[in-house]
Parts: structure tokens; sequence; C-alpha cells
């Protein structure tokens, strides 16, 4: 420090060097590190899976990315006995690192909640393999089938024929009577056959 050539404090030296007083302290006493304090980016031990990682590592993952670290580490072990005894969890870390760089992107989830009161499901179905007859003649019917999203709570009908508006209406007020109630929302995928079987053209509305 020039300043202290001069004759200058150790204080202001380090005020005019815009060093704090205890890194002054520090670099006059020779005990001062410059890296201190700074983020480690560089490897202060020999790489434990230098020349296989590379090599052999991850071009079995590229080949087939759910290979999992004990199996690469099982491959090390009969490939290389003896050498590798102690590398489990470096060949965890990197296939963890590898696959959050190149892996697959994770499948996107979204939970359906569903809340009490507001959504009610109803549609018509077909019982398969079983067949009612009436006078051994075959009863052709379908059931009505209504649930409620939340609580789960159903109701089903049985309605002679096939799809229609006035089966859909029918079925729909005896479960609401059933149900004590009628929730905030009513969803169906027959209303287009319902709609067809009344005669109507065109897009359902």
């Amino acid at each position: 420090m020039n300043a202290r050539e001069l004759g200058l404090t150790q204080s202001d030296a380090a005020s005019i060097a815009e060093f704090s007083d205890r890194t002054g302290q520090r670099i006059e006493a020779g005990t001062h590190q410059p890296n201190r304090g700074r983020v480690r980016d560089w490897r202060t031990s020999a790489d434990p899976l230098a020349g296989v990682w590379e090599e052999e590592l991850e071009p079995m993952l590229r080949r087939e990315p759910r290979l999992k670290p004990t199996t690469l580490f099982e491959y090390l072990q009969e490939r290389y006995p003896g050498q590798y005894p102690q590398v489990l969890r470096t060949v965890q870390r990197r296939v963890r690192t590898w696959k959050a760089l190149h892996g697959e992107a994770p499948e996107v989830m979204f939970e359906l909640r569903h809340e009490p009161g507001v959504m009610g499901i109803s549609d018509f179905t077909e019982l398969k393999g079983v067949e009612i007859t009436i006078s051994g003649k075959p009863f052709e019917h379908l059931l009505y089938h209504y649930r409620l999203a939340y609580s789960g709570w159903r109701y089903a009908q049985v309605i002679q024929g096939g799809e229609s508006f006035i089966a859909l209406s029918e079925g729909l007020q005896n479960a609401l009577f059933a149900s004590g109630g009628a929730p905030q929302e009513h969803r169906t995928d027959s209303l287009s056959a319902a709609y067809r079987n009344t005669g109507g053209k065109g897009t359902n509305r």
C-alpha cells in the first residue's frame, strides 16, 4: 500500500484504497485471501469418474435416459472390479444433474378439485354383456346415470328407447328430486344426440 509507505495510518490507507480496516490489517499481515467468500467453481479434488463418465456412463444415459444411478454403479463394479468402490453418491449426483439438463421434461398434472354443490354430471349408458327380454323379446333400453362430482352420489334410471331430450329431462328431474336439490352447474355430453332426436338441425347451443 503506497499510502502506508508515505506514513499514513493503516486506517487512512485502507480508506483511500476503499478497503475496510479489517482487510487492511490482513493485507499488511500477509493473511489476506482475495477469493474469500467467492462461490467455488473449481474442483479441489480429482474427479472420481474421470475417464468413464464422458466415455461410457453419459452415452448410456443418452441411449436410455431411464437408467438408474444404481444400475450405472453396478455396471462400473462389474466392468472395473475394485476400481470404483465408493462412487455411488457421485454417480447419483451426476445422473441427477444430467437428467435436469438433458432428460425428458417432467409430466405436468393439474389437480382437478370439485366443490360441494357445484357440479352434477349425467349421461346415458348401455349395459355391456347383459340382455333383458320381456315376453321373450329384447327390451331396448338405456340407463340414465347422474352423479354429483364432489360427493359421488349417484342416481340411475331405466330409459326405454334411445337418447332423447324428453329422456334427459325426465331423468335429470327425477335425479334432482332424489338428491334433494340442484347443483350450480350440470354437464352432459348427450345434449347433441338429444337435440337431434327432437328433430332439430344444426349445432347444439
